[in-house]
């Protein structure tokens, strides 16, 4: 089979097993305190499920690598955003939004145009000890500033989120080219136990960073993420490890416009999560008319929220609805005089 298409197909795997880690890690966000600290995290049975998810999508992941470039394996990761989105939506018992949909269509055609100019041979190139640790100094320096107290915390944290994740398959790509291929060095050296090294500790910074965004919602961090991700990639492959785009000069054209559809999408995916709790006057009128936990719905019904079966819903309203009262009940009382 052509190596493109094992990576092309190992990288489709990889993406879906990566939304669905994303939606474990957003909805564990939200039932989770901003005080909660990372040992409290280890404690919950989701937070290790998430781990799996993303444990089995980084594993398939390294695998693609193998046989693609970083220009062509790591915008196929936006395929996360196209399953996360509605899973997500799923969960969270909603609809996908048109924003939400736009905000994603743009993001994948700017994405794609991007897999479009990027090169599909198989790797060779390796990064050598001083690029490694060129490149990972430079990393932590983005990050921490990007970690900074201030506005958007949720997108920097994405942002930092997805560049250390790019990072971490660029330092992977290095992993597993010099294995399988021993002409690059000798298999045990300083270099690549140093890379090794930095991939653990940006891969795992990547989750943490990625938890911390999902605070503030799953579209738009989730968006950053599969923009930041392939671009910080890409930007070591095509400056460090000899990978080109196709079409040489003229192929900037479509990266840049691919680039531009993107960040709009991004754009677009933002909004929509910076108004999470709004509710149409539609949706609300559907809300009053429905009850919760097997109430049939009650047309032009106040905001009373009606629990359990019919009977307890009956016993419910007789004690919570005052009772009718006779218009002459309400009368005073009038004395009148007796007959003499």
């Amino acid at each position: 089979m052509n190596a493109t298409l094992i990576a092309v197909a190992l990288s489709l795997v990889s993406a879906a097993a990566y939304a669905a880690a994303a939606v474990a890690q957003s909805r564990l966000a939200g039932r989770t305190e901003p005080s909660t600290g990372t040992l409290r995290l280890l404690g919950r049975g989701a937070w290790w499920s998430a781990v799996g998810l993303n444990a089995g999508g980084a594993l398939l992941h390294v695998a693609a690598l193998k046989y693609g470039p970083l220009t062509l394996v790591q915008p196929l990761g936006a395929l996360t955003l196209v399953a996360a989105v509605p899973l997500g939506a799923r969960a969270a018992g909603r609809r996908v939004s048109r924003t939400e949909w736009r905000g994603t269509v743009l993001t994948l055609l700017g994405l794609g145009a991007l897999l479009l100019t990027s090169g599909g041979t198989a790797p060779h190139e390796t990064l050598s000890l001083v690029e490694a640790l060129g490149v990972g100094a430079a990393t932590m320096a983005v990050v921490a500033g990007l970690s900074r107290p201030g506005t958007r915390p949720g997108l920097r944290h994405a942002a930092a989120s997805g560049i250390t994740s790019g990072v971490a398959s660029a330092l992977t790509q290095t992993l597993t080219v010099a294995v399988t291929d021993h002409t690059t060095g000798p298999l045990f050296s300083w270099r690549l136990l140093t890379v090794a090294l930095l991939v653990s500790a940006f891969a795992m910074g990547g989750l943490l960073l990625s938890q911390t965004a999902y605070r503030g919602g799953l579209g738009a961090p989730l968006a950053v993420v599969t923009l930041a991700n392939p671009v910080a990639a890409a930007a070591i492959g095509l400056a460090l490890l000899g990978e080109r785009l196709q079409g040489g000069a003229a192929g900037l054209v479509p990266a840049l416009l691919g680039t531009a559809a993107a960040v709009r999408g991004v754009i677009l995916l933002s909004r929509a999560q910076a108004r999470p709790m709004a509710v149409t006057g539609e949706e609300a009128e559907t809300a009053a008319g429905e009850t919760v936990a097997g109430g049939a719905p009650v047309s032009g019904a106040p905001s009373r929220v009606v629990i359990g079966s019919p009977r307890q819903q009956d016993r419910q309203a007789l004690t919570t609805e005052p009772r009718a009262v006779e218009p002459r009940a309400r009368e005073p009382l009038t004395v009148r005089p007796s007959a003499s």
